[in-house]
């Protein structure tokens, strides 16, 4: 008797897969309905057990592989129809595949069978171990076959793969907008409802989506899995680890196609792309403010709602945005790895080294599209744009005044509060703004990295050097919009501004008396201390204002630089050229606001107004009798010592 292994044998070369399978194309499989596809699978599966049974060699695997494809689009097919055959009898969710039943089970039971042991951590899915011992082991098996790009997981190389092809499938049916994923259009569908359905059970903040739940316990487990093998710096998820491997090679492989510009993240060339076409669509609802980004958005929105939610473990300051906290941090490690290969300055992050780095080329990428001038800094140009629309959004509360940036109110503020957060490592002075403190470090090195090409003169930080330039080319960019008078830098038009305004916001703790400027204020104190800090090293005098020493030295020198175009005299200090000046002109813009009386200078004016004060600040060592003016005291002192003046 033949077998049925005997006569498959005899029929080997006459049979093949091809003759008795029935292939449908995608398209023609969606016609089909449910039964139509139940009996093709069915008759499938039966002709398969059949040739399997007398020994057919599946070289191939092709039918085995054409199942598994049909049974994936089974699956897919669901997303579309939202059937979920698979429900929970527990808490009765159903799903849409029996494995993502299996896997939300365990979220009852708390199982977790898989363990990492380098790590002594255990997963509830196997696919989570293999994912996480591919990062220790740095495996990464799935590969692009467009730009060479590498991936732990297949999912994430498919995800990856809509970048290249540019398709979007998902589209919200309320905005219009598409989405490469359906996670990001359910991600999207929430701006639109508001839902955030996953909430801390430890601080009870709730939030959008599972993963960001997940993201956000790590900030009270403090758990850092995700270590770097090339520094150590270890993080909490496996996304900002990926991110900052990027500072290790600095590959760039997504590049603009307007500006040539190459970003190391797809995420930054999209934010990139609107520096080109100007789109703004995110709009805050309370004051109007546009954004480029979401993201964006949703930090300015912390302005509004006063929400600081990054703290610093060290110091327990709190800060709006994670950037903010991570810049805040290095306040504690002084820690500066980037450091310049022209002039050796080191910078906390790698950013900060790029913008700096145009100091030296002279690169300034960011053009105002209304007068043409360019910036180094994308901050810079938004701030210069607020001189053509005169827009000031941030008022402070105390005294009303308004200011273009919120960063500028912020610094603002301290006046009031007295805040100076930073401080001087090396003396213990404290400063408002980081900007001094930086300033202030170079009286102790002395170091002056910037110098004048055309006079030699150098300077501790590039911005002096700017405005010094001004008096060799004479340009005055800042106009006072009330008297007309130009000058040379911002602070100058601001402190200018307070002689109409009257402002005085610099008050003398010990007497009352109030300064335009707080340098006016640090002199006058010395007038209470008694300290003069400049001293001649010729004659050995001392003064209380560096100015008088300067103009003391003249005696010495007999040099009198400050020359007269209209006379000819020369003067010690360019301040008596400014008031001799006025002898030619017969200007005299200084008024008493009292009796109207007209100065030259404004130090005379000051002189004057003790007058009607009262003020008397110029006292006797030997009698007590106190003076309005110096001159005064130098007279009556000779009644003591029969010298006279």
């Amino acid at each position: 008797m033949v077998t049925v292994v005997q006569m498959y044998g005899m029929f080997q070369d006459a049979l093949t897969y091809d003759d008795v399978h029935v292939n449908f194309t995608r398209e023609e499989w969606a016609l089909l309905d449910p039964s139509q596809k139940s009996l093709y699978k069915d008759v499938m599966q039966e002709t398969y057990r059949n040739l399997t049974a007398i020994g057919y060699n599946w070289e191939d695997h092709s039918f085995e592989e054409h199942c598994q494809s049909f049974r994936r689009y089974g699956r897919h097919e669901r997303c579309h129809t939202g059937e979920k055959p698979s429900e929970n009898t527990q808490c009765g969710k159903a799903f849409a595949q029996h494995s993502h039943l299996q896997r939300h089970k365990s979220t009852h039971t708390g199982e977790k069978l898989y363990e990492c042991k380098p790590r002594d951590k255990a997963f509830t899915y196997d696919s989570q171990l293999q994912t996480l011992e591919r990062i220790h082991s740095g495996e990464k098996p799935y590969k692009c076959n467009q730009c060479g790009k590498t991936f732990e997981r297949r999912c994430n190389l498919g995800r990856h793969k809509l970048i290249h092809t540019g398709r979007k499938s998902y589209k919200c049916n309320q905005c219009g907008k598409a989405f490469a994923r359906h996670s990001h259009l359910k991600l999207h569908g929430i701006t639109h409802t508001g839902e955030k359905p996953y909430e801390c059970d430890q601080c009870g903040k709730a939030f959008a989506s599972h993963s960001y739940l997940q993201v956000h316990k790590t900030i009270h487990t403090g758990e850092k899995p995700y270590v770097c093998d090339q520094c150590g710096k270890a993080f909490a998820h496996s996304r900002p680890l990926r991110r900052h491997k990027i500072m290790h090679t600095r590959k760039k492989t997504y590049k603009c196609n307007q500006g040539g510009k190459a970003f190391a993240r797809h995420s930054h060339l999209k934010t990139h792309g609107v520096t080109h076409t100007g789109e703004k669509p995110y709009k805050c609802d309370q004051c109007g403010k546009a954004f480029a980004s979401h993201r964006y958005l949703q930090v300015h929105k912390r302005i509004h709602t006063g929400e600081k939610p990054y703290e610093c473990d060290q110091c327990g300051k709190a800060f709006a945005s994670h950037s903010h906290l991570q810049v805040h941090r290095i306040t504690h490690t002084g820690e500066k790895p980037y450091k310049c290969d022209q002039c050796g300055k080191a910078f906390a992050y790698h950013s900060y080294l790029q913008v700096h780095k145009r100091i030296h080329t002279g690169e300034k990428p960011y053009v105002c599209d209304q007068c043409g001038k360019a910036f180094a800094h994308l901050r810079h140009l938004q701030v210069h744009g607020i001189t053509h629309t005169g827009e000031k959004p941030y008022k402070c509360d105390q005294c009303g005044k308004a200011f273009t940036s919120h960063s500028y109110l912020q610094v603002h503020k301290r006046i009031h509060t007295g805040e100076k957060p930073y401080v001087c490592d090396q003396c213990g002075k404290a400063f408002a703004q980081l900007s001094h403190l930086q300033v202030h470090g170079i009286t102790h090195t002395g170091e002056k990295p910037y110098k004048c090409d055309q006079c030699g003169k150098a300077f501790s930080s590039h911005s002096y050097l700017q405005v010094h330039k001004r008096i060799h080319t004479g340009e005055k960019f800042y106009e006072c919009d009330q008297c007309g008078k130009a000058f040379a830098s911002h602070s100058h038009l601001q402190v200018h501004k307070r002689i109409h305004t009257g402002e005085k916001p610099y008050v003398c703790d010990q007497c009352g008396k109030d300064f335009v400027v707080q340098r006016d204020l640090k002199r006058h104190k010395r007038t209470h201390t008694g300290e003069k800090p400049y001293k001649c090293n010729e004659c050995g005098k001392a003064f209380v204002w560096n100015g008088s020493l300067r103009a003391h030295k003249v005696i010495h020198t007999g040099e009198k630089p400050y020359k007269c175009n209209e006379c000819g005299k020369a003067f010690a200090c360019n301040t008596s050229l400014r008031t001799h000046k006025a002898i030619h002109t017969g200007v005299k813009p200084f008024k008493c606001k009292q009796c109207g009386k007209a100065f030259v200078g404004q130090n005379y004016l000051k002189k004057h107004e003790r007058i009607h004060t009262g003020e008397k600040l110029y006292e006797c060592n030997e009698c007590g009798k106190a003076f309005v003016f110096d001159a005064s005291l130098r007279k009556h002192k000779a009644v003591h010592t029969g010298v006279k003046p």
